[in-house]
């Protein structure tokens, strides 16, 4: 089993939509690195640190799980949707999501401040490639941040 981290604008989707839908398609993703890993890596049954991103402090607030591997991403193809592409073709999409399913709202957000402070945490790839929507995380990692959720907010 893989671990990663998706980001979602609390504005859009946040964990409680999550919590409230159950599952959801993770579509829109517009960046290859990001693609690359959902369509090459993520598994069934992966983790996945949900992440607010543009929130104060953007922070890790809840968990979820691959429920459907890399499939073609609708959207791409809807010249009304934000996330229309006309470079993409129909019989070889550009673009992928997955699905994920809701597993957990952690005890507390552990911000992005926070993580940075811990020398655990020193080479998480969300402290060296922030912007990365859709990111590895290591089992070692996965677990420090959970662990830290359940712990009294520092300071």
């Amino acid at each position: 089993m893989r671990h990663w981290l998706i980001k979602s604008e609390p504005s859009d989707y946040s964990i409680d939509d999550l919590a409230r839908d159950g599952s959801t398609h993770w579509d829109g993703v517009r960046s290859y690195p990001a693609r690359n890993l959902m369509r090459n890596h993520m598994k069934v049954g992966d983790r996945v640190l949900f992440y607010h991103s543009n929130a104060r402090p953007p922070a890790v607030v809840g968990i979820a799980e691959v429920a459907r591997e890399a499939y073609p991403d609708p959207t791409q193809f809807d010249p009304a949707g934000p996330h229309f592409d006309p470079k993409s073709d129909p019989e070889a999409p550009s673009w992928v999501m997955v699905d994920v399913r809701y597993v957990a709202t952690l005890p507390r957000p552990v911000g992005l401040p926070e993580l940075k402070g811990y020398p655990q945490l020193a080479g998480m790839v969300l402290i060296h490639r922030p912007r990365l929507s859709v990111q590895p995380v290591t089992a070692e990692e996965f677990a420090f941040v959970v662990a830290r959720a359940g712990e009294p907010a520092p300071g």
